[in-house]
């Protein structure tokens, strides 16, 4: 059985019955054998023996509390928003080093808590009139004391995609990656936009090509901080390349022979592949074959 995506698969019950019933949800937390998510800011904290560590929902603690959902076992497991002083970086790659020890459902689970708790630490005031919020469906929300505006958790769609030429496809690196790292291109659906809309224009203003037949391959939510990676494919109309070198600092067409060294970590590889929890891996992986 293929692995799942990474971030995807986690089994807890997302209880929305639960948050909107106060009565529930306050019942969820006095449920002795309710568990809290440890964090260090918004990165996990291994347990004992690797994986998330879960501790006794503590009563006494003030600290605002999320419903991630319930177990199998009908168990409450929440998160807590992080407390004085405690820093919120979205970009720590700490956690990098902390995510192979999660299995595929625990890595699941702490993306999303994690995208909870940096929105959470992001959203602390009203967009509309500027007065603090408040937590309310169970943690799924913010509501304005002031003008009753509600808030809600966003998920940023970004498209990332394969472009395909004459048995080759297209790879690039941003001045950020280590070297020899190269990836699928990707980039932010804009309003106004279909999803393939956005990936003939992200090809076309990173790589200067022309695609069509863009199609859908797969999806992944993305916790850094809150995205949802679109998987595509599309047809380059030619091999020609016109990086904008403020996004792109190379790109190359590659073979499959070539994406097959590289998944495989030959040294003699052209690239360094992405690595397994980034979709960018599966999609290379699907069209390698």
């Amino acid at each position: 059985m293929a692995m799942p995506l990474g971030f995807t698969g986690a089994r807890l019950d997302r209880a929305d019955q639960v948050r909107v019933d106060a009565e529930r949800f306050a019942a969820a937390m006095a449920d002795p054998r309710a568990l809290c998510l440890a964090l260090d800011g918004i990165d996990p904290i291994p347990g004992e023996r690797g994986g998330l560590r879960w501790e006794p929902f503590d009563p006494a603690d003030d600290r605002e509390v999320i419903l991630l959902g319930l177990d199998e076992a009908g168990v409450p497991h929440f998160v807590r928003e992080p407390g004085p002083g405690q820093r919120i970086d979205a970009r720590s790659r700490t956690v990098m080093r902390l995510l192979p020890l999660l299995s595929p459902e625990e890595a699941a689970l702490y993306g999303g808590a994690r995208s909870l708790v940096d929105w959470h630490a992001r959203h602390r005031f009203c967009a509309v009139c500027g007065t603090p919020t408040s937590l309310f469906r169970g943690g799924w929300g913010r509501q304005c004391s002031a003008c009753g505006a509600e808030h809600f958790p966003r998920v940023d769609p970004v498209v990332i995609m394969l472009a395909e030429f004459e048995e080759r496809v297209l790879v690039g690196r941003q001045p950020g990656f280590q070297p020899g790292f190269f990836s699928a291109l990707a980039g932010f659906v804009e309003p106004g936009e279909s999803l393939e809309e956005a990936v003939a224009r992200e090809l076309f203003e990173e790589a200067g090509i022309r695609v069509t037949d863009v199609s859908y391959v797969a999806s992944q939510p993305w916790p850094f901080p809150s995205s949802l990676m679109i998987g595509c494919r599309a047809r380059a109309l030619g091999p020609a390349l016109t990086l904008d070198t403020t996004e792109i600092e190379a790109a190359m067409w590659v073979d499959r022979a070539e994406v097959r060294a590289a998944l495989a970590g030959d040294m003699g590889a052209p690239f360094m592949a992405p690595p397994p929890l980034a979709i960018a891996r599966h999609l290379l992986e699907e069209w390698a074959g």
